[in-house]
């Protein structure tokens, strides 16, 4: 393939067209504002919401095939558009069909033998049978960087939240008592191969990602057991592309599914630097066909640290994007955004050595993440 269609025009889109640039390969994204950050490296722009339907059909006359950046999409509306235009879209919308809503999520987890937690649809507002607090209460729908997700530990709160908030379906999960939280970005090629990065630590606050490590102490049932989990679910989607998933580690080492993310994922991005092939490359390789390229990390360790906004401003913050660069080995991502509270700007990725078997890496890491976090929150 030579052109691809990318459905959305934000920082993730941004870093795949910089991936098939290197692999000659064209990127034509459909996106609703001409400022969005992929347009600058687009081969072609249609300009349009990402569910809008009739600009996906335009989409589609101008490339071999058409994947995603999220998950806001008309799904009904593009399996009609698959059947009368013939457009190949991957992930396969049947991959996508059991992901999108987070009840059926947890239902086809469930169904498939994989660990999630205990969950319930949320249909009147205090607890269901067998739950008690704290819970964890989430939109089925459209939820990301924590928006849409409530840790509740009363049933006031729970009460006066189902209230605010008539319209939207919740589900409902208890509350996992995780001593770690761990990604996988996995891909799975044309041909059925299945394929996963270095397991990945993730650290939220307010259920927004603000650290990744990579990790070199997890024992190796862990390690087996967060693989077997994500080549059984690509596997059993018959998905193409990259998937992210997100996973609890509890103390006494058992795994459960936390979240699916069917595209490339925030706890991904330190693979541009670390590893051998990014999961943007990654991606851009198993829709366009090629083989998989390899996971494996190209250094010692490192550390992703999301620039997120602080303030409502149009500043590009030059001086502390300047100091982030001055650190050894560090690479920083700007977005180019509008600064808002809480968005995602940027990120700083920190390579690591560890020529000493004796050095302690991740406190290595984690001072680094500090000094990042240091240098660009006020």
């Amino acid at each position: 393939m030579k052109r691809i269609g990318v459905i959305g025009g934000g920082q993730l889109a941004w870093m795949m067209a910089s991936a098939a640039q290197e692999l000659g390969i064209e990127l034509v994204i459909q996106t609703p504002h001409d400022t969005d950050v992929a347009v600058s490296l687009a081969t072609e722009i249609v300009l349009a919401d990402v569910d809008d339907v009739a600009a996906t059909a335009i989409l589609a006359t101008k490339c071999d095939a058409i994947t995603f950046e999220n998950e806001f999409v008309d799904l009904e509306g593009l399996g009609k558009l698959a059947i009368a235009q013939n457009v190949s879209f991957l992930p396969p919308l049947t991959a996508l069909a059991p992901l999108l809503d987070k009840y059926t999520q947890r239902c086809y987890l469930r169904d498939l033998g994989l660990p999630v937690p205990q969950f319930a649809v949320l249909e009147q507002p205090e607890l269901p049978p067998g739950f008690e607090f704290p819970v964890v209460i989430k939109a089925r729908r459209n939820g990301y960087d924590g928006q849409g997700t409530f840790i509740v530990k009363d049933a006031s709160v729970l009460a006066a939240l189902y209230h605010r908030y008539p319209d939207t379906p919740f589900l409902i999960e208890e509350f996992v008592k995780f001593d770690r939280e761990l990604a996988v970005i996995a891909a799975r090629g044309v041909n059925g191969e299945v394929i996963a990065y270095p397991i990945l630590e993730t650290q939220q606050e307010d259920q927004v990602c603000r650290r990744v490590f990579t990790l070199d102490d997890l024992p190796t049932e862990v390690v087996a057991t967060c693989n077997s989990i994500a080549s059984k679910l690509l596997t059993s989607l018959g998905a193409v592309g990259v998937f992210g998933i997100e996973l609890f580690l509890t103390a006494d080492g058992k795994v459960s599914v936390n979240e699916i993310a069917p595209r490339t994922h925030n706890s991904g991005h330190l693979t541009i630097e670390a590893c051998a092939t990014s999961q943007f490359s990654q991606l851009i390789r198993a829709v366009a066909g090629l083989p998989l390229g390899s996971t494996a990390l190209t250094c010692g360790g490192a550390v992703m640290v999301n620039l997120l906004g602080y303030e409502d401003t149009h500043s590009d913050y030059p001086d502390k994007r300047q100091q982030l660069a001055a650190i050894p080995n560090a690479h920083v991502h700007w977005y180019a955004k509008e600064s808002r509270i809480g968005r995602k700007l940027g990120h700083v990725t920190i390579v690591v050595g560890r020529d000493d078997e004796h050095q302690d890496y991740l406190s290595q890491a984690q001072s680094l993440a500090r000094q990042v976090e240091t240098i660009w929150y006020p």
